[in-house]
């Protein structure tokens, strides 16, 4: 029996720390729909696959750029 693929969600805080990022960072990633919110009203909630994948990008970048900033993602 196949299942659809489950979420593993977490807040913010965790979110931010998977993509080495800032807080204020995942949330401006939400509000230009570079990722997916989950979550209720005021608990905001984010897949751990995608910010994996987000990570993993921007390391590839910081490599050929030599840049890490959030900014130049």
């Amino acid at each position: 029996m196949n299942r659809p693929p489950r979420h593993r969600l977490v807040p913010t805080k965790v979110a931010a720390l998977a993509a080495g990022v800032s807080e204020a960072t995942i949330r401006k990633w939400v509000s230009r729909g570079k990722i997916t919110r989950y979550g209720t009203l005021g608990r905001s909630e984010f897949d751990i696959d995608e910010l994996t994948e987000i990570a993993r990008r921007r390391g590839r970048r910081a490599d050929r750029t030599g840049c890490a900033d959030p900014a130049h993602n």
